[in-house]
């Protein structure tokens, strides 16, 4: 569910990068998905801590288990993404938004330490290493990095961003190393989505950090970042094998990154618009799909499975 207002966010910062071209309707379309997402987000955080209160076990059980551990920062890193899209659009809510940060940054710092830990001493089933360590590893800090940059700290941001790439090295060999072994178990296979996040969160971080960043430097980060979306796409077949829940929401934020650092290259290289439109529709459109599926979901009482 956190991956749905991530997604959302996500979506919202590439309709308001194409919204400086000139697109009046982009820069509403960015609005409304901002509320939207950020209702979401609050209905979700409150919810999350009535589940702390009343049902704690269940969340120790869930932060011992290697995926849905690691699912876990997709809270913080769900709220940095807000953070960083609310303190852009009004800046004097910057100082009350840096606590928040920093919180979220704790947490989610604990969250990598526990995956990194069971993984290098060989804790996590071999089964069981799937896309979704990136989450509090590597998406976590290059979304830590955007929040901290937009709140003044360009510093420590870099520092971040730094740290993001070395935990994506750590863990690309893991993670690849156990993808090309075979078939991941089916109720895994909707993570598959995270694995394109690395690289497509990775480019758009470089595009907040550095926004004075040619377009060829952008269409290199492009480039890395395909590789992880192609490869996604062509095991199509074996993720579709899986009924829709809202695993498949992995898939949204990553495209809508990637839809986000192309608009900015678009702006950098000065190039036909048109192409900035056409990334935005497209990750618009999956979007637009995964949020069909998930009102069918509701519509059936299947969106969240039975306890």
């Amino acid at each position: 569910l956190f991956g749905m207002a991530l997604g959302l966010l996500g979506l919202s910062g590439a309709w308001r990068r194409l919204s400086r071209s000139g697109i009046e309707s982009a820069g509403l379309m960015a609005d409304a998905l901002l509320v939207v997402a950020l209702v979401m987000l609050v209905a979700l955080l409150l919810l999350w801590v009535a589940k702390l209160v009343r049902h704690r076990d269940v969340l120790r059980q869930e932060w011992r288990h290697p995926v849905q551990g690691a699912l876990l920062a997709l809270l913080p890193v769900a709220t940095l993404m807000a953070v960083t899209l609310v303190a852009g659009l009004w800046p004097p809510y910057r100082v009350a938004l840096l606590p928040v940060a920093l919180l979220m940054l704790a947490g989610q710092a604990v969250n990598a330490w526990h995956v990194v830990a069971d993984l290098s001493s060989g804790k996590t089933p071999p089964e069981l290493v799937t896309p979704a360590l990136y989450l509090p590893t590597v998406s976590g800090a290059f979304v830590g990095a955007m929040a901290l940059h937009t709140l003044g700290l360009h510093g420590w941001a870099t520092l971040l961003f730094g740290m993001a790439l070395g935990a994506w090295g750590l863990l690309e060999m893991r993670v690849l190393n156990r993808l090309f072994a075979g078939p991941m178990p089916i109720a895994l296979r909707p993570t598959l989505g995270i694995e394109m996040a690395p690289g497509a969160v990775g480019s758009l971080t470089m595009a907040t950090l550095w926004p004075e960043l040619p377009a060829d430097v952008l269409m290199v980060a492009l480039g890395v970042a395909s590789g992880p979306v192609l490869a996604v796409l062509t095991r199509w077949r074996y993720w579709r094998e899986v009924p829709f829940n809202m695993g498949f929401w992995s898939f949204s934020f990553p495209l809508a990154a990637f839809a986000g650092t192309t608009v900015h290259a678009v702006h950098a290289g000065s190039w036909p618009v048109e192409v900035a439109v056409v990334a935005v529709s497209l990750a618009s459109a999956v979007v637009a799909f995964l949020t069909f599926k998930s009102v069918v979901l509701t519509a059936r009482g299947n969106l969240l499975p039975a306890v």
